[in-house]
């Protein structure tokens, strides 16, 4: 989010539009302890 200046809900937007619909990538979630979410695309 910092890093390309997006809010929240546009980088679940890309994560599961463009990167698991579109591409096919599988992407993985989970809560880490500061609260939030990490997302990772996993190696296939």
């Amino acid at each position: 989010m910092e890093a390309a200046n997006w809010q929240a809900h546009s980088v679940r937007g890309f994560i599961s539009g463009s990167l698991k619909k579109s591409l096919g990538l599988e992407v993985t979630s989970e809560k880490v302890e500061t609260g939030g979410r990490v997302y990772r695309i996993r190696d296939c």
